[in-house]
């Protein structure tokens, strides 16, 4: 049976962590450098709000708070609970209702282990003809040779983007799960290089990676981001904390539109698509539109049905120039 590590201990390595000195640290907790050396040395206890100053100060998640607090001798302070339990049913409706509105472009749910928790119907035709095993880790999933690793056209850009920000989550964290998966996904092989491997999305500055995939309709281009909702309500014995993140996946250029992702074009079929005419018909009635009610050239053009636009002021003639004063030529 292993020994906790001392709360001084748990200070000290945070401390660390965010590269901040005991001087700094005890400047914004409104404590003395002494004490908070004490405190890491083990010479002095520190009380329960002191505890929650300093990991308040260290951005310490709530998780790991209950860590120092036990460290300490107290009683943890925080609940955690899952999406999947059956009190966060209006939790869950609302990120599935957030997947649905996300429609047809894919969109998941994950935890904060990326395990996909939920996801919309444009997921499932990117994961045709893999074997999945529940939980599914989405991250494993995209880097091992047996899911979609040999489908990505920039495996190696996209594989060296996923470790780098694993890599950060973890030195921000300090989660041993994520540290784990970091090194699973590191010790993966990598499949062989295709003859031709072109960039997924030229002319973005390396500012986003995104993931070229084959599919049916061909290779589809998608940009990721990734939406965290959490709220934590400090006032409640014991505090809770809802936090989960959802996925999305965006088009990364126009071959990559909706219509392709979501339907192939009937043969012979010529002309311009549904899409097209939805955009045309959305500009000419924002065009059509009253735009306000004090006679500017749009209400002139085109008045409401439902009030008429008041008539244009009347222009009076244009006045005269006034002469101007001859000025006296200076002498020489």
């Amino acid at each position: 049976m292993t020994t906790p590590p001392p709360i001084g201990a748990l200070l000290r390595g945070w401390r660390q962590r965010r590269r901040r000195s005991q001087l700094d640290l005890a400047l914004d907790a409104e404590i003395s450098q002494r004490h908070l050396s004490y405190v890491e040395s083990g010479r002095a206890a520190p009380s329960r709000e002191m505890v929650l100053r300093l990991a308040d100060q260290l951005q310490v998640p709530l998780r790991e708070r209950n860590a120092l607090l036990l460290a300490a001798g107290y009683a943890p302070s925080f609940v955690e609970r899952p999406l999947t339990e059956p009190s966060m049913q209006a939790a869950r409706a609302a990120v599935e209702a957030i997947l649905a509105a996300h429609m047809p472009h894919p969109a998941l749910a994950v935890d904060r282990h990326w395990n996909m928790v939920a996801a919309n119907g444009a997921v499932a035709p990117l994961l045709a003809g893999i074997e999945v095993t529940h939980p599914v880790n989405v991250l494993r999933l995209s880097l091992d040779p047996a899911g979609l690793a040999p489908r990505i056209h920039n495996f190696a850009e996209w594989r060296h983007h996923i470790l780098e920000r694993l890599h950060r989550q973890v030195e921000m964290s300090a989660d041993a799960g994520l540290a784990a998966l970091l090194a699973e996904l590191s010790a993966l092989p990598s499949p062989p290089p295709r003859a031709e491997a072109p960039r997924a999305v030229a002319g973005l500055g390396g500012l986003v990676v995104p993931m070229t995939l084959d599919t049916k309709l061909g290779p589809v281009a998608l940009i990721a981001t990734t939406t965290v909702f959490g709220a934590s309500r400090p006032h409640t014995r014991p505090k809770e904390e809802t936090r989960w993140n959802v996925a999305h996946f965006w088009p990364g250029c126009r071959s990559s539109s909706p219509p392709r992702m979501s339907r192939a074009r009937k043969p012979g079929r010529t002309g311009p698509s549904a899409w097209w005419w939805a955009g045309r018909l959305a500009a000419r009635w924002t065009s059509s539109r009253v735009c306000c009610n004090r006679g500017c050239r749009r209400c002139w053009a085109s008045p409401s049905p439902s009030r008429t636009a008041p008539a244009p002021p009347a222009r009076s003639a244009p006045r005269r120039p006034r002469a101007r004063r001859p000025t006296a030529t200076p002498g020489w």
